[in-house]
């Protein structure tokens, strides 16, 4: 048989081997760890013993996560972040984005893009950044608070109480950006209708916004609050680079994400940052089904 014979393809297979590469790399990066994860929740494994080291101990790395006082306290210090710095986002990302829908036309994009400018950028170069700026003795943000308010120099990293604000707003500015886009993609799709025949019957800027803009918004904020949700519960890159991957003083900037690092790569023990990482997602799971139920239709 000729060469040309052996490699043609099947109609019906062909459309399977052009997404083979797909389902591969899917399968090797993404559906093995997971099981993997799963598999070692209920395994001791300290990762330099080899596999062969592995012992099975049934839901005790469950019950040493439930019974662990740091594990609750990442999962609250990463609960106080995801509210503090994804509440403001949609707060400020709303009236933001009806600002710049209504006011710019041709830069609009322009001014977008510069607000999205901080979520394409990396994460490490951001933390970097405001590890100087909130720098006590020659930190910008210091140093416009002295000028503008008369304060005293503020130990940002190095006191507990001021560590999660530093870390709410990093996350706060960084996806802002996001939010905003996906706002002005949701008022470009209302009709001008709407508002035309609102202003005929005499309703104001502010009765359109309440009654037109917002509900017309609801699907957007859904899927935009899920995110935030979702990511702030996962939050890791900003608060370990700040904090030097420790938590900081009293642990304040620890996070959920953080924590289960360190277990994994600082204690070795890989089944108890597995078994908290599986706790983490019924975590996730739960506060998106809240954030459904939130957003769900009254009948």
């Amino acid at each position: 048989m000729r060469w040309p014979a052996l490699l043609r393809l099947s109609p019906r297979w062909a459309p399977y081997v052009f997404i083979s590469p797909f389902l591969i790399l899917f399968a090797v990066f993404g559906v093995f760890p997971l099981l993997f994860s799963l598999y070692l929740a209920f395994q001791s494994w300290e990762p330099t013993s080899g596999l062969d080291a592995m012992e099975f101990v049934g839901l005790a790395n469950f019950a040493f996560a439930v019974q662990d006082e740091w594990f609750w306290k990442s999962l609250k210090n990463t609960l106080w972040l995801a509210l503090a710095a994804g509440v403001p986002q949609h707060l400020v990302a709303i009236p933001l984005a009806v600002f710049i829908h209504t006011s710019f036309k041709r830069l609009r994009d322009g001014v977008a893009g510069a607000y999205f400018l901080p979520y394409i950028t990396s994460t490490v170069a951001i933390a970097i950044m405001f590890s100087s700026l909130f720098s006590k003795d020659f930190g910008l943000i210091n140093a416009a608070l002295q000028a503008a308010f008369g304060l005293e120099p503020i130990d940002w990293l190095d006191r507990p109480e001021n560590i999660k604000p530093a870390v709410a707003f990093i996350v706060f500015w960084r996806y802002l950006g996001f939010n905003l886009v996906l706002y002005l993609a949701a008022l470009q799709t209302i009709p001008k209708d709407l508002y035309e025949a609102a202003t005929m019957d005499g309703a104001g800027r502010l009765q359109q916004f309440f009654h037109i803009t917002l509900p017309s918004l609801k699907p957007m904020i859904f899927f935009g609050v899920t995110l935030s949700v979702i990511g702030g519960l996962q939050l890791f890159e900003e608060p370990f680079i700040l904090t030097g991957g420790n938590g900081g003083p009293d642990q304040a900037g620890l996070t959920s994400a953080v924590y289960l690092y360190r277990m994994a790569f600082d204690f070795n023990d890989f089944g108890g940052a597995s078994a908290m990482s599986w706790l983490l997602f019924v975590a996730v799971a739960l506060m998106t089904w809240l954030t459904n139920r939130a957003f769900k239709p009254r009948t």
